[in-house]
């Protein structure tokens, strides 16, 4: 005990060495800016940066390291608060309720929360990580592929649940997820799989594209309709606001730790992810809220659950790969690559005192680095809450533009492919015409993430134990855990309704007795019949595919096509007299229907304008183009306005992209053909 107190003890000196501390702080200003940033993605920095700690000493490189990867998630929270885009992966949930806030002029409520928890999150894994070092192996080796895969279904249903009275449309969206995510070579056999002969889909489509294209393009659209600032239903809140949800964080702190605790423990399991770590942190915010109508709209717990969960998961992460080199995410992955730069062997050395060879002071250290960076960054972002709140308050024209600029270049900076553009569109509509008809994103997006660790481990435990593998107790005790979560929202909203029945009137209480039904075809049941299309044509790509490359696919495709033609006979066959979710809607204001149609055509055209300006152009030339016009002529600017903010974009892409991070963006395909 008294070896580990001052290994403890001697981490946190460690840090504050002088040359230690200025990289840290070094680390911490590229990680706020990358957080914010959307599509950049820490995983990118962070493999960007290896080069730059060959030099250094192994305390000085993960000060520099984990202070820039600690802070990512905190700051990615701003961005998917205020513009409803993730600045990360791993913040997408904070958009559910994050935005919503800000939409009603409580951002400064939101931020307060979701940095304040964040903070509570990251101090939790911190400590988890010192606690937990000697005593992780039992926990983590208590699962095995069968619990791994299991534990991705209950993830992925309890996100589903959330959908509430529509958990139909929720599972559907799930397949999706999960079926998306097995486009590109297979697992197993290096099969293509629904490429349709494209190079750039061997590697799967990326979670950036997808991520920003559900949740930005949507709420473009939404911000153009309603023609006003983001938080078009009131003022934003001044410091006041922000000290509201502060508060918010003590008011419901044994959430913000039971979320914490969740991070972490998640995050002790190899492959999981923050991405998944969050959702299932929401999923837990919803179920132990006696008021889970009120998410989705802009409930307060919505965004401290993720936020804390988010932060903790990084000491859940290190615990892993620090003491058996398993990397329990992609950044971990990439930062076995600097132990490797430093003559570091992780495992068991990373345990023991450097008295006895070990590097245990080392290990502490990473804690320290952890709750230094994070205290830094939430006292820097509570020093600058009331600018970054504000922006809420400028009006549409002069927000839209910068966001566009954000959604091209941050999409194109993960890959540097055009292609996931492409992608990112495909999406960004597909995620519109989702929130138009009632379906959740969500389960699209974390089926996505879960794909490849389910298939996995779907596929090792069939292969270790055939279908016996189902009777495993922590399987069957996985599958009763799934089937409450999922079916508990239902029949308690049931049983809510039908005490509610009684102030019905009559004459819709005979209709409903009645029971007749009527045929009704219109954009909702038009769209169920797309989904249904898509998963029969999945199938029908699938129909060569060898046993273990289509096995997964088949497991999930057949029933999500089954629920998705229940889905179309619901949305079809319309019982008279019943209040359906087969309308549309309401996403815009109070405006007449010509003029919201007049908006959404407005912001689709520009919207294609941007990508079809890259296409020609480029990236240096097309998007200041699109700026300045869109400004001048979309939203009639005044020519100083129009000038300054056309600058600053290519100031942008000149000074971020091009000179600091040397991004090889592509000419425009008229340059090539004319070989200028």
């Amino acid at each position: 005990m008294v070896e580990l107190m001052n290994a403890f003890i001697s981490g946190l000196f460690l840090i504050f060495a002088w040359s230690t501390f200025g990289l840290m702080l070094l680390g911490i200003v590229i990680g706020f800016i990358v957080g914010i940033l959307p599509g950049l993605g820490g995983p990118t920095t962070l493999a960007l940066m290896l080069p730059f700690i060959i030099k250094m000493t192994p305390v000085e490189a993960f000060a520099f390291l984990l202070g820039m990867s600690s802070v990512t998630s905190t700051t990615g929270d701003i961005t998917s608060v205020l513009f409803g885009i993730p600045g990360e992966p791993s913040t997408a949930a904070t958009i559910v309720d994050g935005h919503p806030m800000a939409k009603k002029g409580e951002a400064g409520r939101a931020l307060g929360a979701v940095l304040l928890s964040s903070l509570v999150g990251a101090i939790f894994g911190a400590f988890s990580l010192a606690l937990a070092i000697p005593i992780v192996r039992p926990l983590v080796l208590a699962f095995e592929s069968p619990e791994f895969f299991m534990l991705a279904i209950v993830g992925l249903t309890f996100v589903a649940s959330l959908s509430g009275e529509a958990l139909l449309k929720g599972l559907i969206a799930g397949g999706l997820g999960l079926l998306f995510s097995t486009i590109g070579l297979s697992l197993t056999s290096g099969v293509q799989r629904y490429t349709f002969g494209q190079l750039f889909l061997w590697d799967g489509i990326g979670l950036i594209p997808i991520s920003i294209g559900f949740w930005a393009i949507p709420e473009i659209i939404d911000l153009v309709v309603h023609g006003t600032s983001i938080a078009a239903e009131g003022a934003v809140g001044k410091l006041g606001g922000v000290m509201e949800g502060v508060k918010d964080t003590f008011r419901h702190f044994w959430l913000v730790i039971r979320c914490s605790a969740i991070g972490t423990y998640i995050g002790l399991i190899p492959g999981m992810g923050t991405p998944v770590v969050q959702w299932m942190a929401y999923g837990h915010a919803v179920q132990s809220s006696k008021e889970k109508d009120r998410f989705g709209k802009g409930a307060v717990e919505g965004v401290l659950g993720p936020g804390a969960a988010n932060n903790s998961a990084l000491g859940g992460h290190l615990v892993t790969t620090v003491a058996f080199g398993i990397p329990a995410s992609l950044s971990m992955a990439i930062l076995l690559g600097a132990f490797i730069i430093q003559g570091i062997v992780p495992g068991p050395d990373m345990i023991i005192s450097e008295a006895k060879g070990g590097h245990l002071t080392l290990t502490f250290s990473f804690v320290w680095t952890i709750i230094v960076s994070n205290v830094i960054t939430v006292a820097a972002c509570f020093l600058f809450l009331n600018q970054l709140v504000k922006v809420t308050q400028l009006r549409s024209s002069l927000v839209v533009p910068f966001i566009l600029l954000m959604v091209y270049l941050g999409t194109f900076a993960e890959k540097n492919a055009f292609e996931d553009i492409i992608l990112m569109l495909f999406f960004g509509i597909l995620g519109w015409v989702m929130v138009r008809f009632g379906w959740p994103r969500p389960p699209v997006l974390l089926g996505l993430v879960l794909g490849p660790l389910a298939e996995h481990r779907f596929l090792i435990s069939h292969r270790i134990y055939g279908a016996a593998w189902l009777l495993r107790p922590g399987v069957l005790f996985l599958i009763a855990v799934a089937l409450a979560g999922a079916f508990y929202p239902i029949i308690k909203a049931r049983l809510q309704k039908q005490k509610g029945g009684k102030e019905e009137s009559q004459s819709l209480k005979a209709l409903n007795r009645d029971g007749s039904r009527h045929l009704k075809f219109n954009w909702a049941t038009l769209f169920s019949l797309f989904i249904v299309a898509m998963l029969i044509f999945a199938l029908w790509e699938s129909r060569n595919f060898n046993f273990r490359t289509g096995l997964f696919p088949w497991s999930i495709g057949f029933p999500t096509l089954a629920f998705a033609i229940i889905q179309f006979a619901k949305d079809f066959i319309v019982k008279v007299g019943k209040r359906g979710d087969d309308h549309l809607v309401e996403v815009g204001p109070d405006l007449p229907t010509n003029v919201i149609k007049r908006r959404t055509a407005s912001i689709f055209a520009w919207i294609l304008g941007y990508f079809v300006s890259i296409w020609l152009l480029g990236f240096v030339i097309g998007i200041p183009l699109c700026t300045f016009f869109q400004l001048k002529m979309g939203y009639r600017e005044r020519w100083l306005i129009s000038l300054i903010l056309t600058a600053f974009t290519c100031a942008f892409i000149y000074g971020l992209f091009d000179f600091l991070l040397n991004t090889p963006f592509p000419p425009g395909l008229l340059f090539i053909l004319l070989n200028i």
